[in-house]
């Protein structure tokens, strides 16, 4: 399948989320940064520190409950969702609560008051789209992506990245990236199915409304392919 721009909607309106953790925080720098986007909005529990004038900030800190917020949610065509808890020392529930119950929760908003959004959501490499296995994180995370990929949106993709090279400069880099900023170029080289840069997922997720995809779950390979079609910046 050839990807083709879809140049109907050539503007996005997108809606981003976890702009407070590291993979949040670059993806909204490369949306500041890309011509195509028009306008962002950033949910968070606490301020992401940006000012700019295609940025609109809600402090939101209960995202069961996004009734006070609804009607702010309404006329954007995508939504690059990169919330997420890490789940060590979690417990299976709790960590269910916060990865497949909220993320449904508010997929299931989003697809209501825009159905021609196209949802991105960040899972992870090594993700169970089987839902079977004995990793707890890999199943819900696949559990998770199965009933995305099942709501009306537009178009919804998964993005499973594996190593994310940061950007320079970003605040909410993790501590051990910066150990491995230096070995980047030989992971790509020993790794190139499983090294990218937060560049590159960020491009990547913006080309998915313009672009699109041939498929709906995105592995690293993919997310770098994604990322090289129909540059612009």
């Amino acid at each position: 399948m050839q990807l083709q721009p879809d140049l109907s909607n050539n503007k996005i309106r997108v809606i981003i989320t976890g702009a407070s953790g590291m993979v949040g925080e670059g993806v909204l720098h490369e949306c500041l940064e890309h011509s195509d986007i028009e306008k962002i909005l950033v949910i968070n529990r606490k301020p992401c520190g940006i000012s700019h004038p295609k940025l609109t900030e809600i402090l939101h800190s209960n995202f069961f409950d996004l009734s006070p917020i609804e009607p702010q949610l309404k006329n954007y065509n995508a939504c690059f969702f990169c919330l997420g808890v890490s789940s060590f020392g979690m417990k299976e529930t709790e960590y269910n609560r916060l990865t497949y119950d909220l993320t449904l929760h508010v997929a299931n908003l989003l697809s209501r008051l825009n159905p021609d959004m196209v949802f991105c959501y960040v899972s992870g490499s090594g993700t169970d789209s089987t839902e079977q296995g004995r990793s707890m994180w890999a199943k819900i995370k696949g559990k998770t992506e199965n009933r995305l990929l099942q709501l009306p949106f537009k178009r919804a993709y998964m993005f499973r990245p594996g190593y994310i090279h940061p950007t320079k400069g970003l605040k909410n880099t993790h501590k051990y990236y910066f150990a491995l900023t230096w070995l980047f170029p030989v992971i790509r080289l020993l790794l190139p199915s499983q090294a990218l840069t937060m560049k590159e997922l960020g491009t990547a997720m913006i080309h998915t409304v313009n672009t699109g995809y041939e498929q709906s779950i995105l592995e690293s390979k993919d997310i770098i392919k994604l990322a090289k079609v129909f540059k612009k910046n």
